[in-house]
This record gives structure tokens, sequence and C-alpha cells, in this order.
């Protein structure tokens, strides 16, 4: 990135203030606006906006990051975080969370660099406006102003690169899965398995979902639906029919989808799965035949078809919900971020793969096939016949990945959803 600033086009004007603690601060605004090439659809009355991203992420690269911009090209670092009036906290891959001393790296810098993003938004920054979310292709940036973070502005920066971390070799090499579960989840993304990913933030969800889809088949379309960029797929496989959706207060999840299903995909990847209007997107996506991968916030991989449920916003009935994420979502999976003392670094690892499905009985039940606890310990358990049956279908065989495994018999009980609606579903977490 350049030195300095050379925002061409952007006008700052400071005769505008705010007053803030006895000093104060400019208002920057633009005085044209920024042109976006966006492209304006009607569709049913529904206006879709596709907003050209990459012209604004030249005008992100002109930014000038100071001592930052070390932490930004570092591979190694996934997200940073300033607060309290001058803490550093750096997330890596290897070395999890920790706190950097950067004097340079001050609430002064952070300011500046907040002022420049609203500058290239057309955006203001300050009492008024104390909020500000920016996003180039390969970054995103959070700001709160210190009207707001009284101990100081507040400011996380997370990368997003268009790129997959995860490689084969090396993730068997650092046990963050095993041969035979890997070969399952790949042969499951052959087989065209709806799966899910679960965990807590930072556990890597995305980068596994972006490590599936990488085998998904090459004359598979595949669309992605994200209100922010994380996915990427489009630049890091630019040969593939791959089109990037993005949600905005114009066009919402409902609206993309409904374009989305006429484009006729294949796959429809789901950045992250955290509000009811997401929700219904995968119901209505997996239910039309539409092969999914996506994210989702949970603990367990078990858990996901609750955690859906405790994400909408309607009364719907609780055992009709559950049965249809059970009857068409074949997979969850469960990863996990930890510090590990014995190889003294932080690692993430698959943790939990389970299968839902609804029996000849119409219940709806799930099974673990496989867990590791967080001394290494790994339990199997066979996959059900349905899911044999599924796979078959689609001319994949799992057999021999679970030829002598041995089964955890506290692990082989399959769990029927509750058969009362108004069971707590809290309990079920």
């Amino acid at each position: 990135m350049d030195e300095g600033m050379n925002l061409q086009g952007i006008n700052y004007n400071v005769s505008n203030t705010v007053p803030i603690n006895d000093r104060q601060e400019p208002v920057i605004e633009t005085s044209e606006p920024i042109e976006d090439n966006t492209v304006v659809q009607t569709n049913d009355n529904l206006i879709v906006e596709n907003a050209n991203y990459l012209h604004n992420d030249n005008l992100f690269s002109n930014i000038d990051f100071g001592p930052l911009q070390k932490y930004l090209t570092d591979d190694n670092i996934t997200d940073i975080s300033y607060s309290n009036g001058g803490q550093v906290w750096i997330k890596t891959l290897d070395k999890g969370v920790y706190r950097t001393d950067e004097t340079e790296i001050n609430d002064a810098l952070i300011e500046k660099i907040a002022f420049q993003c609203s500058n290239v938004m057309g955006k203001t920054f300050n009492m008024a406006h104390p909020f500000l979310d920016s996003e180039s292709a390969e970054l995103r940036m959070n700001f709160v102003h210190d009207s707001i973070a009284r101990n100081g502005i507040a400011a996380v920066f997370r990368k997003t690169p268009a790129k997959i971390r995860l490689e084969k070799e090396k993730i068997l090499k650092e046990h963050y899965v095993n041969i035979n579960i890997h070969d399952f989840l790949i042969r499951a993304v052959e087989g065209h398995c709806n799966i899910i990913v679960s965990g807590e933030t930072g556990s890597g969800k995305t980068e596994l979902v972006k490590y599936l889809a990488a085998h998904t088949k090459e004359n598979e379309k595949i669309i992605t639906i994200e209100d922010t960029l994380e996915l990427h797929l489009d630049r890091i496989f630019p040969h593939r029919d791959i089109v990037a959706m993005k949600t905005n207060n114009i066009a919402s999840y409902s609206d993309v989808l409904v374009t989305c299903m006429r484009q006729n995909p294949k796959w429809i990847l789901l950045s992250e799965v955290r509000s009811a209007e997401a929700v219904t997107a995968v119901r209505n996506s997996i239910s039309s035949g539409h092969n999914i991968l996506s994210t989702i916030h949970a603990d367990k991989a078990e858990s996901i078809p609750h955690r859906m449920y405790s994400l909408l916003e309607t009364n719907i009935d609780v055992d009709q919900f559950l049965k249809t994420i059970y009857r068409y979502v074949q997979l969850g999976v469960n990863v996990r971020g930890r510090y590990d003392m014995q190889e003294k670094r932080f690692k993430r690892e698959i943790c939990e793969v389970t299968e839902f499905y609804v029996d000849e009985n119409n219940e709806a039940k799930h099974n673990t096939i496989y867990r590791k606890t967080v001394n290494g310990q790994e339990t199997y358990k066979q996959p059900s016949k349905y899911l044999k049956e599924y796979l078959e279908g689609q001319g994949v065989v799992i057999d021999d990945l679970f030829i002598g495994k041995g089964i955890d018999e506290v692990n082989s009980v399959n769990k029927s959803i509750p058969n009362t609606a108004n069971q707590e579903i809290e309990d079920l977490f």
C-alpha cells in the first residue's frame, strides 16, 4: 500500500467540528459521491443491488495504516483488536490471542484510519455517527467512537483473505483432522450432503467451509450469499461458474434468495446463519433441492438444529421445523480452537461430526459419527443406513472408512428430539 494519503477526489472538509472532551474533531465528508458502478435490477417489485466492491477496494488500498501495516500483511495474523487507550491484541493461527506493545499504535492513529475509511465510504464518524463499519475485498473494520467507548476509541480489524488456508497435508500433520474423517467429509461433499459447520468465533468455521467448497465438482454452479464478504470463492476460483451475492439494507436474504434460485445453482453457500432470515433461507434452499454449505454459532454439532430454531422469530411448531432440518441437513461438523499445552501452540481441530435423519417411524434423530476430546481421545460410530443409502444414491461409498473402528457405547445411543413442542429448547444446548 502507498505511504501517506492519496485519496483522489476526496475533499477533507474540516470546517465542521464537534466538541468532545474540550477538543474538536473533524467531520470529514466527501464533496462528491463516490461512484460505485452499482447495478440495480428490479424483480417482482424488489430491488437487488449488486455493489462493485472491487472499486471501493482500490480506494481502500490508498489508506495509510502506519505501524499497523505490518500486522495486516502478516499471513499468520487473522484479527487485530485495539482498545482501552492503547492496547493492541493480536490473534494468530499458531499462538492464539496475545497482547503486543506498540506505542506508535495509539488513539490518534486509529482515529486517522477511521476518518480515512469514512472518506472512502462517503460517511461521517463523530458523536452523531459513533459507529463505523468498513469493508474492502479482504479486510473488515469496525470502529466505535470514544463518545461511546469511554476508555478510548475501539477498533477491530479482521482479515478475510481470498485464499484457502487449509491444505490436506498440513491439516493431517497438525492433527486438525485424521485421514478417515477427512476423506469422509470430502466424499460427503462429492455425494452432495448438506453440511453446516458450528463452533465459536475464531474457531475456523469459514475456513473449513471454503476447504469443503473447493472439493465440489467444477461443473457445479456455486452461489455465495453473504452480508459481509468472507468466502471469496469467485476470486479463488476465477475459472468456475460462481456468483458472489452480498445482502444489504436494500436486498435482504429473502430478496437475494429469490434471485439466487433463478440463477440455477447446484450449491448455495451462506457465510453464516445468524438471523431468522438466514435460517429461513437455509430451510427454503434445502427443501427446494439445492445443496448448502454454511456455518453457525453452536457449542456442538448435535445442537445445530435447535440453535437454528432459537434464531427464528416466529411461533412455528418446534417438531415440524426440526424434522425439516433433520430430514434435509445430512451433517453437522463442530470445530474448535484452543491452546494445546503439549504442543505449546494454538490449534484448531474438528472435534465432532454428527449426522441428522428422520427414521421410518418419522422420528428425528442424530447420530454422532465422530468425537474428539480435548485430550485427543477419539470415538467413532458407524453412520446410519439412511446416510449410507443417501450417499450410495449419489454414487459414493463410505464403508471402507469405518472398518475396524472401535465404537464407544456411551456415544452409540441415537437420541430422538422431544415430542412435546413446549419443552424447554434451552435444555437441549
